[in-house]
């Protein structure tokens, strides 16, 4: 319980008035609202350019994907496409971007989804809110991962962002499977960094574009073999939970 407030003494209260000339008041508001308004637009801006980038790398790949088309998709200049960042990156801010409506962020619990799953209490409502998110992302962005390694392979640049990206990605995995050690729900007889990277490799792209794109699987098969994969590797027995 919060201590009580405490009501001051009349005797003892001194107010003291900060004045300020009207004139510089209505000179730092107008200031703070052009400065948020020109932040507005710019997100927007980059928000626009980041879908148009996204629907010409599914579309053509990465190598046949320029800057200039990427400007004339989104209606910028190709300067403004440029001051995006190198392709590379740009290419993957536009994954980032389809999958979870936002690009760069690091933590997932800073998410919708990843507050969603904090909130869940059951380990098996939450590795389906898992496997339905994943599969989900993969649904929006599997032909951009196709587009990613295949133009990796060509392009040094790409290969270290991809380097980099796969492993942000694996460290939004480890920090959800934190999650479920702490509440007593992942396997302990295996060490947790080798649960971490059979859930990355489970659940990775990779093998998405092989059992889907690869062998044909529909999106259905794919989530439940998934999620079977999930409880025979990762997740303790339910009669141990």
């Amino acid at each position: 319980m919060c201590p009580p407030r405490l009501r001051p003494s009349l005797d003892y209260v001194m107010v003291v008035f900060i004045t300020m000339a009207p004139q510089s008041i209505s000179k730092k508001t107008s200031r703070a609202y052009r400065s948020e308004l020109r932040q507005q637009q710019a997100e927007a801006t980059r928000s626009r350019i980041l879908a148009a980038a996204a629907e010409l790398f599914a579309a053509e790949g990465y190598a046949r994907t320029t800057l200039a088309k990427i400007a004339a998709a989104a209606g910028v200049s190709p300067e403004t496409v440029q001051g995006q960042g190198p392709k590379a990156a740009l290419f993957i801010a536009a994954i980032e971007y389809i999958a979870l409506g936002v690009a760069g962020e690091e933590n997932v619990f800073n998410l919708d989804a990843g507050r969603a799953f904090l909130a869940i209490d059951d380990c098996a409502e939450a590795v389906d809110f898992f496997v339905a998110t994943q599969a989900g992302v993969y649904e929006r962005t599997a032909h951009l991962a196709q587009a990613l390694f295949g133009g990796a392979g060509s392009d040094p640049e790409l290969e270290r962002y991809r380097t980099d990206f796969i492993a942000g990605v694996n460290a939004q995995i480890r920090r959800l499977l934190g999650v479920h050690r702490d509440r007593g729900w992942v396997r302990g007889d295996v060490p947790f960094d080798e649960v971490v990277q059979t859930v990355a490799v489970l659940s990775g792209p990779e093998t998405f574009l092989r059992i889907v794109h690869g062998e044909g699987w529909s999106f259905a098969a794919y989530r439940a073999w998934l999620r079977r994969m999930l409880e025979e590797t990762v997740f303790r027995p339910p009669q141990a939970n």
